[in-house]
């Protein structure tokens, strides 16, 4: 299929997409928040405006980001929903903190992982394998594939209100990128540091390609297991070790070696001992035999592969199929011959012609019934604990394989990357990542960039086939006419005439160019996936790697955010091939995520029944439609049947709807786990409950502003009372925090300051205070002002965390009040910052007030303690001996006493004589209490007691029981920590940090029991009373 008509498809279904919303969504004010209705229009209305575009030819300082690029193999999954959340909310961010911003969005080839699902979805449609359609029809079908679904993932972006430039998509194989793809293999390869090599690699027998270390999963076995292998009907053991000896030539002695791949002792070309081992010291240099080949192999010394302590301390030298093994090989300059062919069948070179053909693991028996014919077969240990390489994409065995394959050299590339983070010219967040970053880079192996599939970027090079020479030659070059160019001085450089009379052949396969004298075949292999996505800081932004192209205006990225889980596989890949085509790191920062796994801490399978649509949680999913989803999956009946009964148990009621909003503030609240995610849907639908909150705020506050007619005010209102003054302080440390938050990329920080400020500040105490200042004339003009003011700085905080709901909230808003300045979006406005609101950070104000609200608190505390509801007042005494507390306290006295629903609230003389004895007492610190008369308490008391019909005397009785039970651990407490701190050396020993924290404890533990002792002794006086 013709790429730039893919590339036309996706920009058309983006016009088509906008139809409808050319003018801003009007919405009638819900009485209740409704995420679906909230959301629905103001993403199309966005991108419509173009607020998603950075600005052309602007002053404004750029942030560049590019979005690590989903797979269009399917939809999104929970992983992606975490990564649009944390960049959209940065970008968000940026956006109104002033700076140029373009987010650049994309979709991968991901070539392995779509050609392993279009074939699937081929043989199950139509009964094809791909090499029974060919290779230019599959590809055909491929794109096919992707034209009618490798879009669906995008939309889903947008559901997630994802604010990227959909002017600069692009996709890992469209025309731009194949030709930078193109151009950086031929450059490499020129500065010298591609070239091609037969080494041990990863194999997947199933799909026929080597595979990359993050493809591979390991399966921990506990002894004797049966493991489902794609192409076995029946389970294939694993767990087992098996023992065989090997004759010594020339001796009666036997060595006995153990393996859980006896199969592949056909392939055996020495045994190891450790050369300081004394039980074989006389076998140095000797050899055995090989009991089935019949032939002699070396005994070898190796302490680098050989355990002493390790079963019989001998080990047998399979080089060709385990990695140790091929090590040990290339050290001693041993033979390194493949046994298995790339289907994982027996090959010629085992030397047992009866056996050519049969599969790795249906030969494993007939080993070992042929060496129990023989008398060497020792026997078995079923209780092997091992671990299986699997791959993940079709669930084989991974074969390590003897394999041809193209290599990056990358130890000067790393040794750079590894540099600049060291330098600070790149920084990683969080810095606990750095350490992994030097790790990897200082262990780095050359990096194997091809990979035997159909679907990816075709290799351009091509190999010279000469008749008669046996010599393995490469050129690279773009075409074939280039590549002949190429191929002749190649010749000619080793010694060919250079009129020598013959003609090049181009052939795509090697079946017809048994003739040709000279023939030129382009590599059929294509490029790890990996390697194109390695150039995005530059390929994003048009950059296709012609000699001397400028580099991108873009370059470098201000953050390149991702899971920590790449950080080598892609990271710092593209960090060493951007570094080497322009000399520059390509991001300032490097900032990652957690991996989310489930409420138990598993990663997310759909064999596990535990995968998350995000569009689920949005839009809320039956248990039934779920399951259907899973029947209609790739995934083998066995394991589609094991994951509905773990479905059944993780999600019995289905997931109610959420919202985007919800979903992505919960996410980013969870960022706060630096390595492991583990999510729990309940608190993905707790954040709604924080969404109404903030919509039920807006309605107070709308409502209270239209009846009393406000209007728009720019100005931040003059704070007159301690509350006023209060919220603006609170107000100053909920910015400061924000913004510190995103700052230093912990965003999980910012989030909580949020909700803490809307919830507690704004909420639960201005609201409050608000209503009795409102029916004051000469305090409602202010409340109202600085009401309107907390519900703009909410929504500017909020927005970058919850886009959906204060956008339209802010609609409502300006709508309401008339704004006439107002921008045009939310997301244009500007965010709060430390400078504009560090004026009204009070400490003291903020002291003063916490006073006022601990005196409600403990008075609700003494009620409920005393079993007193607050419908029934009581006359409040509050006694303070540091008057420095007491007197911002005492403007407030009104609205304490409507708080506390007292009736009556004075102040008692901290010198008064008249004892604690009379009151029952609720100690706020240990200079300042509240008092009730113990009468009041017991006449309450008594009037309920006698309402319900039970005895007073027992009520006292329990009461007292619960208290001396309380007081005696209190005591206890008390005692063992006076004897800790009065402990010889306890002032030289323990940090002043803590001795004051002891102090604190202290003091603490004496106000408690000295009021717990008062309402001891004013129940046992009341119990000695008459009824």
């Amino acid at each position: 299929m013709n790429l730039l008509r893919c590339r036309q498809v996706v920009r058309l279904r983006q016009s088509l997409s906008l139809r409808g919303y050319a003018t801003r969504p009007s919405k009638p004010f819900g009485k209740t928040y409704d995420a679906q209705a909230v959301e629905e229009g103001w993403y199309e209305w966005w991108q419509e405006e173009g607020l998603f575009r950075p600005q052309k030819d602007s002053e404004k300082k750029p942030f560049t980001m590019v979005t690590p690029p989903p797979n269009v193999t399917g939809s999104l999954h929970i992983g992606h929903a975490l990564t649009l959340s944390v960049e959209d909310a940065l970008v968000r961010y940026k956006r109104m903190a002033g700076h140029n911003v373009d987010w650049v969005p994309g979709t991968d080839h991901a070539g392995i992982g779509t050609q392993s699902v279009v074939e699937k979805m081929l043989k199950r449609e139509r009964g094809l394998t791909r090499t029974e359609m060919g290779r230019e029809a599959f590809i055909d079908a491929v794109w096919q594939w992707r034209e009618e679904y490798g879009d669906r993932i995008l939309s889903q972006m947008r559901r997630m209100g994802a604010s990227v430039n959909w002017d600069e998509l692009f996709f890992t194989m469209d025309p731009p990128r194949a030709e930078a793809v193109q151009n950086a293999f031929m450059q490499l390869y020129k500065d010298g540091l591609i070239y091609r090599d037969t080494r041990l690699v990863n194999w997947c027998c199933a799909l026929e390609t080597v595979i990359s270390d993050i493809e591979v999963d390991y399966k921990d076995i506990e002894g004797r297991t049966l493991l489902s292998v794609p192409g076995h009907d029946k389970g294939v053991e694993f767990g087992v070790l098996h023992r065989f000896a090997y004759p010594v030539v020339g001796t009666s002695e036997k060595l006995i070696v153990s393996t859980t791949r006896i199969e592949t002792m056909l392939g055996d070309c020495a045994v190891a001992v450790h050369p300081d081992d004394q039980r074989y010291k006389h076998l140095h240099g000797k050899s055995v035999l090989h009991p089935i080949l019949k032939k002699e192999i070396p005994i070898i010394c190796d302490d680098q592969l050989v355990d002493m302590e390790f079963g019989t301390g001998v080990v047998k030298i399979t080089p060709a199929h385990d990695p140790n093994d091929y090590a040990c090989a290339r050290r001693h300059q041993l033979p390194i011959t493949s046994i298995f062919d790339k289907l994982g069948k027996l090959n010629a070179n085992a030397g047992v012609s009866e056996w050519i053909g049969r599969d790795r693991f249906e030969l494993r028996q007939q080993v070992v019934d042929r060496l129990s014919e023989l008398g060497s077969y020792q026997g078995r240990d079923d209780k092997h604990v091992m671990r299986v390489a699997v791959c993940s994409r079709s669930g084989d065995v991974i074969e390590p394989m003897l394999q041809p394959q193209w290599y990056i050299r990358c130890a000067g590339l790393a040794e750079t990357s590894r540099k600049q983070v060291e330098d600070g010219l790149m920084k990683i967040e969080p810095a606990s990542h750095v350490q992994d970053w030097y790790r990897w880079l200082d262990n780095i192996q050359d990096w194997c960039i091809s990979r035997q599939l159909w679907w990816g970027h075709e290799i351009p090079a091509y190999q010279v086939r000469l008749k008669g020479h046996a010599e393995d030659l490469w050129v690279v070059a773009k075409d074939t006419a280039e590549a002949e160019q190429e191929a002749r001085a190649l010749l000619e450089q080793k010694g060919f005439p250079p009129f020598t009379p013959f003609e090049l052949q181009k052939v795509k396969s090697l079946q017809s160019d048994d003739e040709a004298m000279l023939s030129l075949r382009q590599d059929q292999d294509v490029l790890d996936t990996w390697f194109s996505s390695g150039l995005l800081p530059l390929s994003a932004f048009g950059w296709t790697g012609k000699p001397n192209e400028p580099i991108p205006n873009r370059y470098p990225l201000q953050v390149m955010e991702t899971g920590y889980d790449i950080l080598f596989f892609w990271v710092a890949r593209m960090a060493m091939l951007a570094n080497h085509f322009t000399q520059r790191p390509p991001f300032e920062t490097i900032y990652l995520h957690a991996m989310v796994r489930d409420a138990q801490g598993r990663k997310m399978s759909k064999s596990l029944g535990n995968v998350i649509d995000p569009l689920h949680v949005m839009d809320g999913v039956s248990l039934q439609t779920m399951q259907d989803g899973l029947r209609k999956s790739n995934l083998a009946p066995k394991e589609i049947d094991r994951s509905i009964k773990s479905m059944e148990k993780e999600y019995p009621n289905g997931i109610p709807a959420c919202g985007a909003d919800s979903l992505r503030f919960a996410l980013i609240a969870y960022t706060q786990q630096s390595r492991q995610i583990n999510l729990d849907m309940n608190n993905v639908v707790q954040t709604t409950y924080f969404c109404n909150k903030l919509w039920n705020l807006f309605k107070f506050g709308l409502g209270k502003l239209d009846k009393e007619g406000y209007r728009y005010q720019a100005t931040v209102p003059t704070a007159v009372s301690l509350v006023d003054r209060y919220l603006l302080s609170r107000m100053a440390d909920a910015v400061r925090r924000c913004e510190a938050g995103f700052e230093s990329y912990r965003l999980h920080e910012a989030a909580d300051a949020m909700r803490r400020f809307i919830v507690e500040d704004v909420c639960d105490v201005y609201v409050e205070f608000s209503k009795a200042a409102l029916n004051n004339p000469d305090t409602k003009n202010t409340t109202l002002h600085l009401l309107h003011h907390c519900m703009d700085v909410s929504l500017r905080l909020a927005h970058p965390f919850m886009p959906f709901v204060t956008e339209e909230l802010y609609h409502h808003m300006n709508g309401q009040l008339a704004r006439a300045d107002a921008p045009p979006s939310l997301m244009v406005e500007s965010y709060p910052t430390q400078q504009e609101f560090n004026q009204f950070h009070d400490a003291q104000v903020e002291d003063s007030f916490q006073t006022v609200l601990s005196i409600i608190h403990a008075s609700r505390s003494l009620r409920q303690q005393q079993g007193v509801s607050i419908g029934h007042p009581l006359s409040f005494k509050i006694q303070c001996d540091d008057l420095t507390v007491l007197d911002p306290l005492v403007p407030y006295m009104d609205e304490v006493k409507h708080f506390v629903k007292a009736s009556e609230l004075s102040m008692l003389d901290p010198k008064a004589t008249n004892g604690d004895a009379e009151y029952i007492v609720r100690a706020v610190s240990d200079k300042l209490k509240i008092m009730v008369p113990a009468a009041e308490i017991v006449e309450a008391q008594l009037a309920k007691t006698a309402a319900g019909g039970a005895d007073i005397q027992n009520v006292i009785k329990e009461r007292l029981g619960r208290i001396d039970k309380k007081l005696s651990k209190l005591v206890r407490n008390h005692e063992k920590l006076q004897e800790r701190i009065q402990k010889p050396g306890y002032t030289e020993a323990v940090p002043e940090a803590v001795q004051t924290k002891d102090r604190v404890k202290q003091k603490d533990l004496f106000v408690e029991i000295e009021a717990l002792e008062n309402d001891k002794r004013i129940l046992e006086r009341m119990r000695s009373q008459p009824s």
